[in-house]
């Protein structure tokens, strides 16, 4: 009986007592940052879609024009100082401008909007380019505002994938990211059920204010303070760890990093992109990176227009997404518990890693499929007591729910162990690509699909039956290469494993 407890134990808890000095300020720092992510994905999408002359077609435009070539930018700047600068430095330089722009966001160029925005100049370029221009104008018409969702989307990738999953990976062995990085997710899904009912209750109170009263900038005042406090408490907690828990020799060898320091090479961006596209393996993890970019981001498009119908002002929209993340962060804390580390663990790399893909087709596709003729089923849903435009927004909602539960639960953590088996330098050159550049390929390739499409259509409201079909051919292509990159994956590990025990062999052995 005690036997079979401790069993169960380790697979919901699989943490020793003296391994919470180093997983406790690990998870909080995670936390934090999911904490500061979900604000500002649900915030940049209801400044920026029900901004003045803007729609969920400027999302497309956006993270092709804005965000691809600023992630571009960031990382041959981050390239450059990861050869000038500590792990440490890099670290600080790196997350500072995020929160100092946050916080001028709030207080300065928000509130000064009208005075900055070139509202007539792009009224007079709407009249002279067709409808499909539209969602362009207004990223020139609100570029504030554009600016503020390009950092709110590089705070996902920059600050979560690359900073903080690379510091783990450094710290981490593989047998420890078994164990531990399914729990570090929870933080992320605790986040979720802080930052949506937090989100929720700010736009209510908002809400409730006298009309004369800016509602938007006040919640918004709300939001960014969090949001800096927040990155605030993610430096301490770097710096605590960097201090308190690297000098430990239990957790920790100071020798192994010195020496994988001075064996690392000074690469240019030139042959950065070089070595990736060199190696099978990073290009893999590429793959899965990029499908995953596109994938969701063809069906996100979709539901947003859908969402702005239904929610037009900046306060009712964040509000709904406050309980839409709240949700997800529900299914996801479940997923991660009881399905994320012990499929993780029972199945194997290869299967946890499959799971992301065919959950997003199915969803996905149901959901296009349903948008593409709800008016068909319009008495069906009469007798429900709602509205085909509020279905296809809950039934949008509870597809994205689905997909990034599955994200956070199995294909983040499946991701990151591939990196575990990689020499310090592909860990830091093809990481930075790969989370910096290839998610945003990812998420632009999808969003350049799209521009054809809503400049061809119009609008985005025709676009579910060619979305669905590259939704196929996608998913197709994230299935074979996840495949695959089981094979080297296994392989890999099994060659680190023989190798440290015969270094633990030999270390053994009499002199």
């Amino acid at each position: 009986m005690s036997q079979e407890f401790g069993k169960w134990r380790s697979r919901l808890w699989p943490v020793h007592a003296f391994e919470l000095k180093k997983i406790l300020p690990m998870f909080l720092m995670f936390f934090f940052i999911s904490f500061n992510y979900t604000i500002l994905r649900d915030t940049k999408d209801a400044v920026i879609v029900t901004a003045k002359g803007s729609g969920a077609e400027a999302i497309p435009f956006l993270k092709v024009w804005g965000v691809l070539p600023m992630a571009i930018v960031f990382m041959i700047i981050y390239a450059k100082l990861s050869n000038r600068l500590s792990k440490q430095a890099l670290f600080y330089a790196t997350i500072a401008p995020f929160i100092i722009f946050f916080a001028l966001f709030a207080t300065v160029l928000y509130p000064a909007r009208d005075f900055l925005h070139p509202s007539q100049l792009a009224d007079k370029l709407q009249d002279i380019l067709p409808q499909g221009f539209m969602g362009l104008i207004a990223i020139f018409r609100n570029w504030t505002f554009s600016l503020f969702y390009i950092l709110s989307e590089l705070w996902g990738s920059v600050v979560l994938s690359l900073l903080f999953w690379s510091f783990a990976n450094d710290i981490m062995k593989v047998s420890e990211a078994k164990r531990f990085y399914t729990l570090l997710g929870l933080g992320a899904n605790l986040a979720l059920l802080v930052s949506g009912p937090a989100i929720s209750y700010l736009s209510k109170m908002s809400a409730a204010l006298p009309k004369e009263i800016d509602a938007g900038q006040v919640t918004l005042n709300y939001l960014m303070t969090m949001v800096v406090a927040a990155g605030l408490l993610i430096i301490g907690f770097y710096y605590w760890i960097n201090k308190n828990v690297l000098t430990d020799m239990r957790f920790y060898d100071p020798s192994e990093q010195k020496t994988a320091k001075k064996e690392k090479p000074k690469m240019s961006l030139k042959e950065s992109f070089l070595f990736l596209t060199k190696s099978k393996y990073l290009g893999l993890i590429a793959i899965l990176v990029i499908a995953y970019g596109i994938s969701i981001n063809l069906v996100e498009v979709t539901w947003k227009s859908q969402l702005k119908l239904q929610y037009p002002t900046s306060n009712e929209y964040v509000g709904f997404m406050g309980k839409f993340s709240f949700c997800t962060g529900v299914i996801s804390s479940l997923m991660m518990l009881f399905v994320g580390g012990n499929v993780i663990r029972r199945f194997g790399w290869g299967k946890a890693a499959l799971v992301t893909p065919i959950v997003l087709f199915i969803t996905g596709f149901s959901f296009l499929v349903f948008v593409l003729f709800r008016e068909n089923l319009t008495g069906a849903i009469a007798t429900l007591g709602t509205s085909p435009l509020m279905l296809a927004v809950l039934f949008g909602a509870a597809q994205n729910i689905g997909s990034k539960s599955c994200k956070y639960a199995l294909f983040d953590p499946t991701k990151e162990m591939a990196y575990i088996p990689l020499d310090q330098e592909s860990k830091v050159k093809g990481k930075a690509a790969i989370d910096v550049v290839g998610a945003r390929l990812g998420k632009s390739g999808g969003s350049l699909l799209q521009q054809g499409l809503i400049v061809f259509l119009g609008s985005a409201a025709g676009m579910a039956p060619y979305v669905a079909t590259i939704l196929v051919v996608i998913t197709a292509v994230w299935i074979v290469s996840a495949k695959s990159l089981n094979k080297l994956f296994v392989a890999k590990s099994e060659t680190i494993e023989t190798e440290n025990k015969a270094t633990l062999k030999q270390e053994k052995a009499p002199a």
